[in-house]
């Protein structure tokens, strides 16, 4: 093999271990560029939406829209249809909410649908949908707090 051959193949084979180095070296940025979207909840029917009026049943609203991602809880008269839209544009980092829609059905006393509203992301404080904890009335207090200080009950277990 002559000299110049052998330049040439060492000038080859070092422009191919550079370009390999560089592509192994920007595969784990590869995944960083992509725009993820996440959708949660409910997904509007506007068709479905549009067939409930005031004076619906219940039961016809819950055949139509299926059932609801939460219902209040102070007398069950009002259904929540509940959905988000999330953007994330780095895998790892949290998403953030960039839309929100509430659909709220109110009833009257007779379970007839009352009014049909719906509020958007830009109406009000964002839902939390995996929420670990379950909110109580009154103070906060640590597990231990509740046990030594009696959390109404009268158990004391150091007797005082």
């Amino acid at each position: 093999m002559s000299n110049s051959t052998g330049k040439r193949f060492a000038s080859r084979s070092s422009v191919a271990a550079a370009i390999l180095l560089a592509g192994v070296a920007s595969l784990p940025l590869a995944a960083c560029g992509s725009r993820e979207t996440i959708s949660r909840g409910y997904v509007v029917n506007e068709d479905a939406l549009a067939r409930i009026k005031p004076g619906t049943g219940v039961e016809e609203v819950l055949s139509i829209l299926g059932t609801p991602s939460t219902v209040s809880t102070v007398g069950n008269k009002t259904f929540y249809y509940i959905s988000q839209k999330l953007q994330r544009n780095v895998q790892f980092i949290e998403p953030r909410i960039v839309d929100q829609q509430v659909i709220a059905i109110y009833f009257n006393q007779a379970f007839k649908v009352e009014r049909v509203a719906h509020y958007g992301l830009k109406d009000g404080v964002v839902f939390d949908f995996i929420s670990r904890t379950t909110p109580t009335s009154g103070a906060e207090q640590s597990f231990l707090n509740q046990l030594f200080r009696g959390g109404g009950a009268s158990f004391n277990p150091l007797g005082a």
